[in-house]
């Protein structure tokens, strides 16, 4: 019997993850503006936690349903576990970023002054700017018996005021939004000197302008979070678009879930700020100025290249690097020459997947063109391949999941676009987010129809795709292409009986397909037979999955685990897990890709994927594997898995709940770097 404690709480986990994001900001070895990024990228993270996870959990704690996957951690225990860890992370950050990162950045030339710091000159230049450009967009808010205490939105900075009139002695509240249009960090001075003043210690200076005749008593800055999480109810929508932009104008006014605000505020002006704004002490982070360090992506996008990691360019596949990629049949021809494994960003998302459905587009043999989006980038070229395709004449289907986390307003509009020109958008199955990553294409050709696909991990985003580990194949293998157009008529249809060759598919095929694998491992193990379970995930929460692996393990089967994200699991616990193995890669690159493999008593199996093993991919989304069967690509997915794994590469090794940083081996060696090794593999790829 498996103890209560098997699973470790998803929101603590999440935390975990993101206090490695942290190490990394705070890794001297790291070239200091990309810990700069890695500084914006752990509050950007916190903030979408808060906005997402602690708003459910409060939401739960409020009408009292579960919302833990730990049996043995109280709704309310969790919620100060969340505070406390949180508090101690914050309170890290905001040390190394003190302490260590702001004198190397001088150090290196760049300063972030404040208005004490600046020479006569400097402040002449300031004012100037704050009298031209800043003090026109200002909206002093004060808040007296005429005055109700204004609506503070979610994520804005904001300065709290206190102003005495000299006349009554009355002292009143006022709020100055520091506005997101202006470039929060101001130059000093017209020169190319790398040398800023933040744009709320300008308006904390320049107050009294804002306030003739009162006397400035106090300021002080904080930001709100508010619960930005949506809530459709399908069953009562006639119409989901519709449905959705109306919770999208709902979601702007969620609930307050965090406060944080400037260290050294008098405690009844915070008891009182907190008040109004109905925030719970737990929730209440008082950190050192600055506040909301999001922002430091401007700071990490200088022009500065000797401070940030060496350039990097993707290749063309090896299989796709003679092709033009203009010529239509050129292109198909190489995928009809054989199935072709991607691995971006090594290998280049644009001349490879945007290249596919740019020829489907352009190529007059092309009939039809089927594409799920999840999330694209602003200024899509594959949104453009598809309204060029229907203004062609060419049959186009997209299905769009508009309900994509913070990417549904961007994907409402691309709707919105895509019907405009005569695209037949849906929005997939109701009741399930689809996030399969799948494109099909139908062309005619002298012996017949022939169908190409692409099926990968990540999303069709150029963008995202040179920062993101991702896989993909490029096929025209019949089975495959079979099984999309199958799965494509359930998204767009009916057809719910499907069934698939090369796929497993969420929710009906995936959860019981992969549970019959590793059942097949551990009878393998215990006949004696060569088994093995080793997986590349995001995230890993689904209880089935983790006491299944946990009998694995037990079976005798060796479980090996690369995790980026959550991890359920607890490793190396003795009589439970002792022959599991958890791993953890961050770096420059997110990994992003899923991998799953089998050792199958010698006949190993592999399959790449949109999913990860938890409830909502597994139970309420449209998710795909595809299993991968050419011989050079599955040594390649083992090639993947060994150098994550590998004790010979810089990783975070998990035992029970605790992870450990591990960058020298026992000798006192640096470990090598996973993205580094790939990066120089593909530049040696002729």
């Amino acid at each position: 019997m498996l103890p209560a404690s098997r699973l470790i709480d998803r929101e603590l986990s999440w935390l975990s993850f993101n206090e490695r994001v942290l190490d990394l900001a705070a890794d001297p070895s790291t070239p200091l503006l990309e810990r700069v990024r890695f500084m914006a990228i752990f509050s950007s993270n916190l903030d979408e936690f808060y906005m997402v996870r602690v708003a459910s959990v409060l939401s739960n704690l409020e009408d009292g349903s579960p919302m833990t996957a730990s049996p043995d951690i109280e709704p309310s225990v969790l919620m100060k576990a969340i505070s406390h860890q949180t508090h101690e992370l914050v309170s890290r950050q905001s040390k190394i970023f003190k302490n260590e990162i702001l004198p190397e950045m001088k150090k290196a030339g760049i300063e972030i002054v404040d208005w004490q710091e600046l020479n006569s000159e400097e402040r002449k230049y300031v004012s100037k700017i704050f009298s031209d450009r800043i003090f026109p967009v200002l909206t002093p808010l004060a808040v007296d018996p005429s005055h109700p205490f204004p609506y503070i939105s979610g994520l804005s900075l904001n300065l709290a005021v206190i102003v005495k009139n000299p006349t009554t002695g009355a002292v009143f509240f006022a709020r100055v939004k520091v506005p997101p249009i202006l470039n929060r960090f101001m130059p000093v001075g017209p020169s190319k000197a790398q040398r800023f003043i933040l744009l709320e210690s300008v308006i904390a200076t320049h107050l009294q302008e804002l306030f003739p005749g009162m006397i400035i008593e106090d300021h002080y800055t904080f930001r709100v979070t508010r619960n930005q999480d949506l809530d459709i109810d399908e069953d009562d929508s006639e119409n989901l678009l519709i449905s959705l932009e109306q919770e999208l104008q709902r979601r702007r006014f969620g609930p307050p879930v965090r406060l944080e605000i400037e260290e050294g505020i008098d405690p009844a002006r915070l008891e009182s700020l907190a008040e109004h704004l109905q925030i719970a002490p737990e929730n209440i982070i008082s950190v050192p100025n600055p506040i909301d360090l999001t922002s430091l992506h401007k700071i990490a996008d200088l022009e500065l290249s000797e401070l940030k990691f060496v350039p990097f360019r993707s290749r063309t596949s090896k299989s796709l690097k003679q092709v033009d990629t203009e010529d239509s049949d050129m292109f198909f021809s190489a995928i009809r020459q054989g199935e072709i494994l991607l691995h971006h960003p090594y290998e280049s998302f644009t001349s490879s997947v945007v290249s596919f459905l740019e020829n489907a587009a352009r190529d007059p043999q092309v009939l039809a063109i089927k594409q799920t989006l999840y999330r694209t980038s602003g200024d899509s070229p594959i949104i453009e391949a598809l309204i060029e395709a229907a203004e062609a004449g060419k049959q186009v289907l997209a299905v769009i999941e508009i309900r994509a986390r913070f990417d549904e307003q961007a994907n409402v509009r691309w709707a919105r676009k895509l019907e405009s020109v005569g695209v037949n958008v849906v929005y997939g199955l109701m009741g399930l987010k689809t996030h399969a990553k799948l494109s099909l294409v139908v062309r005619d050709e002298p012996n017949g129809l022939r169908s190409y696909c692409h099926i990968g991990t990540g999303n069709y985003n150029p963008k995202t795709a040179r920062m993101y580990e991702d896989l993909g194949v490029l096929s025209s293998d019949e089975e495959l292409t079979d099984d999309l157009s199958k799965l494509f008529n359930q998204l767009s249809g009916f057809a719910p009986q499907s069934s698939y060759a090369r796929l497993l598919v969420a929710p009906r095929t995936l959860r019981p397909g992969l549970i019959d694998k590793i059942d097949q491992e551990i009878q393998n193990a215990k006949d004696g037979m060569p088994s093995g379970i080793q997986f590349k995930l995001n995230s890993l929460l689904d209880e089935e999955f983790v006491d299944k692996l946990y009998e694995a393990s037990q079976a005798g089967v060796s479980v090996e685990l690369l995790i980026r994200g959550i991890c359920a699991i607890r490793p190396g616990v003795a009589g439970m897990s002792e022959n599991i193995k958890v791993r953890s890669i961050l770096g420059r690159f997110l990994e992003h890709s899923r991998i799953f493999h089998f050792t199958n008593a010698g006949e190993d199996e592999y399959w790449i994927g949109s999913a990860d093993l938890m409830g909502r991919n597994l139970n309420r989304r449209v998710e795909s594997l595809v299993r991968i069967d050419k011989k050079a690509h599955k040594e390649y997915l083992q090639e993947i898995l060994d150098q994550g794994l590998s004790d010979d590469v810089s990783s975070w090794h998990m035992h029970d709940d605790k992870w450990t940083r591990v960058t020298q081996n026992q000798e006192g060696k640096k470990l090598k770097d996973m993205h580094a090794l790939f990066a120089k593999r593909f530049k040696n790829v002729k």
